[in-house]
């Protein structure tokens, strides 16, 4: 049901755009920033109105309307909607997407109207990937908004941007690459007449596709997708890029962005591709178990700097979603989305607020900080509340995903499901040990002059604001997790109902 004349998923992306096109123009500052909050909260109202009106009953799309791009000849035409899997990350997309462009507004970043007109352009694209039925529009707007981060974190990045610019542009340009060709080759192989994921569905259910063809497609976009999502060992770009990516491009980025490629893995090569996943199932399982949460788990621990820590963690975590993947269940999908909007909630926060500290401490050096709960006790207790978030505390909303993962591994693999929980172990170190060193102890002698020059203050209106719109959101879920739940339930059991072959026995396979 929708009670808007016009469409929500269709304005959500459009509204950034015009806002960045008239930023563009040049207007004057006060407007210019006007215009561009305009841009940053209309997505996110809309957001919450299509998850407040959302069928969490039905499996199939909701708001589906299609629009005629000219390009229906190739089976290319622009269709928006949402199901139980996209409507909680559109959702989480607009949530986060206000608190960057909100973080964003107060920034002095040089030529800010460029700044935050590429945060819009970046914002249109993450709300057209979750609501994009069309699997060409749906690479597109990934495209879209992924442009952007390049440029800002060549121009307002760290001391190392130029680098980790090249870097990550090397390795997300090879990841998206094999991810089209994996899409195409389906689209092909599929004999489907255009290329929405429905159709997609009905053609592979009608046509099938021989054990080969599956193999070779489902490995095309596990290691594409994979890459993307900086699956171990092609994830050594997203620690450099976040740490030296501005702030709000990292919180999009992070946060919302590098669920693409788990998206499209639920979305697309799941459920049409179960004969491929069970040829691979098994080694990705061992990469996200062994490679993100131990062995990048461990170098997480071993970081001094902060924003590099939250750049490994926030890699570490992606461990859970593959795994959760492996498990091929109603209960590990429905895990791996839950997760997926509490971990680009609590990554978006803990970007923010490392930022925020090196405000005060003029440092992301934790060992030259300590003691700056005395002059910012809001700014601690946020960071705090972000760790135990990230940990995965009962209340917050990352303890549901990773509940849901672990029940469904432990059918999967008990073994391997027995080395995943040391993760938790892991993230309590580092996250702990971060907070003890930020904020408690005695002052360093670094931190001790910066304070003697300028006495640090706590948080300002304007940072508690975006801080408080995803703490929010993580207690909400965290508290109520049916908030998102219901959707996703339905939506993963019709998925594995309409797979095109009967379920992979993966407690067989990973023994």
């Amino acid at each position: 049901m929708n009670p808007l004349p016009f469409d929500p998923l269709l304005v959500s992306i459009v509204a950034p755009l015009l806002a960045a096109g008239l930023l563009a123009i040049g207007l004057p500052a006060k407007l210019g920033k006007a215009v561009a909050a305009v841009g940053f909260v209309l997505p996110a109202l809309l957001a919450l109105h299509c998850w407040f009106y959302f069928d969490a009953t039905g499996a199939d799309y909701a708001y589906l309307t299609g629009y005629d791009t000219g390009l229906g000849y190739f089976g290319i035409n622009l269709m928006l909607g949402l199901n139980g899997i996209s409507m909680p990350l559109y959702l989480m997309a607009g949530i986060v997407g206000l608190a960057a462009g909100l973080y964003a507004l107060q920034s002095k970043a040089e030529r800010q109207p460029l700044y935050l007109g590429l945060l819009l352009v970046m914002q249109a694209g993450l709300m057209g990937v979750f609501s994009s039925v069309d699997v060409f529009f749906f690479y597109f707007f990934h495209e879209l908004a992924l442009i952007p981060t390049f440029i800002m974190v060549g121009i307002w990045g760290g001391r190392d941007r130029g680098y980790a610019a090249m870097k990550m542009t090397i390795y997300l340009t090879v990841g998206a690459m094999l991810s089209l060709l994996g899409l195409i080759a389906l689209y092909f192989k599929s004999g489907a007449d255009n290329f929405t994921i429905i159709e997609l569905q009905r053609a592979v259910l009608a046509n099938g596709l021989s054990e080969t063809v599956q193999s070779n497609i489902f490995a095309l976009l596990l290691f594409g997708f994979g890459i993307l999502v900086s699956l171990w060992p092609f994830h050594t770009w997203a620690p450099l890029g976040y740490s030296e990516a501005p702030s709000s491009a990292a919180m999009l980025h992070s946060g919302v962005l590098k669920k693409f490629g788990l998206y499209g893995l639920i979305q697309i090569a799941l459920p049409l591709l179960p004969e491929g996943f069970a040829k691979w199932v098994c080694l990705f399982a061992a990469l996200a178990v062994f490679g993100n949460l131990i062995v990048i788990g461990l170098v997480t621990i071993a970081q001094s700097d902060l924003k590099k820590m939250v750049g490994y963690s926030s890699v570490m975590h992606m461990g859970y979603a593959f795994l959760g993947l492996a498990c091929y269940s109603a209960v590990g999908i429905g895990g791996v989305v839950m997760m997926m909007v509490a971990h680009g909630l609590s990554a978006a926060l803990l970007f923010l607020l490392s930022t925020s500290i090196h405000h005060r401490t003029k440092t992301f050096e934790m060992s030259d900080m300590g003691g700056l709960v005395k002059h910012a006790p809001v700014l601690a207790a946020f960071f705090v509340a972000a760790t135990f978030a990230s940990i995965g505390l009962p209340g917050l909303a990352n303890f549901w995903g990773e509940l849901a993962i672990f029940v469904a591994a432990w059918d999967f693999s008990p073994a391997l499901t027995v080395v995943s929980v040391s993760g938790v172990v892991i993230s309590a170190i580092y996250g702990l040990r971060s907070a003890a060193k930020v904020f408690f102890g005695s002052e360093s002698e670094a931190f001790a002059k910066v304070a003697a020059e300028q006495k640090p203050a706590d948080l300002t209106c304007c940072e508690k604001l975006p801080a408080l719109i995803l703490l929010v959101a993580l207690l909400a879920i965290g508290l109520w997790p049916k908030t998102i739940s219901g959707p996703v339930t339905a939506a993963a059991e019709a998925t594995f109902a309409n797979a095109p072959a009967a379920a992979v026995d993966t407690a067989a396979l990973s023994r």
